[in-house]
C-alpha cells in the first residue's frame, strides 16, 4: 500500500510505474537457484529491475530489520542491476516506533549496490492504522510524504538520464524550486 502510494507520486511526474510483487516471482533462496524454473524466475526479476530507471523499495520492519523476502531478493541481485539508478525507501512497522532500522538497512544496501538513494524517506508507525481498507493513507501528511518519494525518484531518474549536458544543468538548477512545489 505504501509503495503503491509512492508510485502515484512518480506517475504524477510522468513516470511509467510497475509494482514488482516478490511473491509473484517465486524466487529461490540465494545459493539454491538450481533448476530451470528457479533461473527463469530470477532472470525475469532481474530483467524487470534492469528495465527500471528508478526503484522504490518498501519493507515492513520485522525483528528490527528488513523483511527476509526482500533481503533474499536483494541478495540475488548485484551492482550491475542497481548501479546509477535512483532509489526511494519506505519502511512500515506495526508498533509506534516506526521503521528506522529498516530504513537504515535499505539505505546501506542501496549504497552498497551503487544506487542513488533519494533524500526523502518514509517511516510509518502503527501501519495497521495508517491505511484504510482500500489502501489509502488515513493521514494526508503521510500520503503526501509517500508521493514525494515517488516524485523525487522520477524527477532525479529523468535528470540522471538526460543526454544533453546543458539540459541536464538547466533541469538540475531548477530542481530545487520544482521539488518545493
Amino acid at each position: 500500500m505504501a509503495v503503491c502510494c509512492a508510485l502515484l507520486g512518480a506517475e504524477g511526474r510522468g513516470a511509467q510505474t510497475q509494482v514488482l510483487d516478490l511473491a509473484e516471482y517465486d524466487l529461490p533462496f540465494l545459493g539454491r537457484e538450481r533448476d530451470r524454473t528457479d533461473m527463469m524466475a530470477l532472470e525475469r526479476f532481474l530483467t524487470d529491475l534492469r528495465n527500471a530507471d528508478g526503484i522504490i523499495l518498501g519493507s515492513p520492519e520485522i525483528h528490527g530489520g528488513v523483511s527476509g523476502v526482500l533481503k533474499n531478493a536483494l541478495d540475488l541481485t548485484n551492482r550491475d542491476v542497481f548501479e546509477g539508478k535512483m532509489l526511494g525507501i519506505i519502511g512500515v512497522a506495526g508498533g509506534r516506533m516506526g521503521a528506522s532500522e529498516t530504513l537504515s538497512q535499505l539505505r546501506t544496501i542501496g549504497r552498497s549496490l551503487h544506487a542513488w538513494v533519494v533524500p526523502t524517506q518514509v517511516s510509518i508507525a502503527a501501519a495497521q492504522e495508517a491505511f484504510d481498507p482500500g489502501g489509502e493513507p488515513t493521514n494526508e501528511e503521510v500520503g503526501e510524504r509517500l508521493k514525494e518519494i515517488g516524485r523525487q525518484v522520477a524527477h532525479f531518474a529523468r535528470l540522471h538520464k538526460c543526454e544533453n549536458h546543458l539540459q541536464f544543468m538547466k533541469d538540475w538548477e531548477g530542481a530545487a524550486s520544482s521539488l518545493a512545489q
